[in-house]
């Protein structure tokens, strides 16, 4: 039981947070974090002072989390950090998925986080133009495999692919290059979809490498 007194605009957020977790962002309400924290929800309006600006709070409470990448470093070595950050944040917290860019007022947590990435890149040779192309290819990159991995029909665990591939085995006749696919990457026992995001993400960085390097 939280008392109205001991209240605060940090204690309503992560309540938020968790309401979220719970029943995903529609589930965000006053009333329902009230009762997350044992309030009226009429108590959090000393705090707060409606939805919408709790769900500002709420994109700028996920942007937190997420690991910023220090100007100055290696780029390459930071936007994997960066990206590797942002997985797992998004992992943990996928209702967060599709409203990261979207609230019309855009806090200075968000801001200062793309401020930092342009500043990384741009502070190691990018341009502007290809710098706004890497920021924009890779979150897409990222909140797609986020995306996916969320919604696989099976949970993560060692072996869980192989499992599931000999579940729904396509027809070698029918679908002859995805049968392939599918023997030859499971054969050795060692895929794992999560494995895909470095792999991906590498992809996209060598990209940029030789662009950055032929400018």
């Amino acid at each position: 039981m939280t008392a109205r007194g001991t209240l605060s605009r940090e204690l309503i957020v992560e309540a938020a947070a968790e309401v979220a977790d719970r029943g995903g962002i529609t589930a965000v309400s006053m009333r329902n974090v009230g009762a997350e924290l044992g309030v009226k929800a009429m108590s959090l309006y000393h705090h707060v002072s409606d939805k919408e600006a709790l769900l500002d709070a709420l994109s700028e409470w996920v942007f937190a989390q997420i690991e910023m990448p220090v100007i100055g470093d290696p780029w390459r070595a930071a936007m994997i950090r960066r990206a590797e950050s942002a997985r797992a944040v998004l992992g943990r917290h996928p209702w967060a998925l599709g409203m990261l860019e979207s609230r019309p007022t855009p806090g200075r947590a968000l801001l200062r986080h793309h401020d930092r990435v342009l500043g990384c890149l741009l502070t190691e040779g990018f341009s502007v133009k290809l710098a706004t192309h890497a920021f924009s290819t890779l979150d897409a990159f990222v909140y797609g495999f986020v995306l996916t991995e969320s919604g696989l029909p099976f949970a993560a665990r060692e072996g869980a692919e192989a499992d599931f591939a000999a579940e729904v085995a396509p027809s070698e006749s029918e679908y002859p290059y995805l049968a392939r696919s599918r023997e030859e990457m499971l054969s050795q026992g060692s895929f794992a979809y999560s494995d895909e995001f470095l792999d991906g993400l590498n992809l996209i960085l060598d990209g940029l490498q030789q662009r950055l390097s032929a400018a």
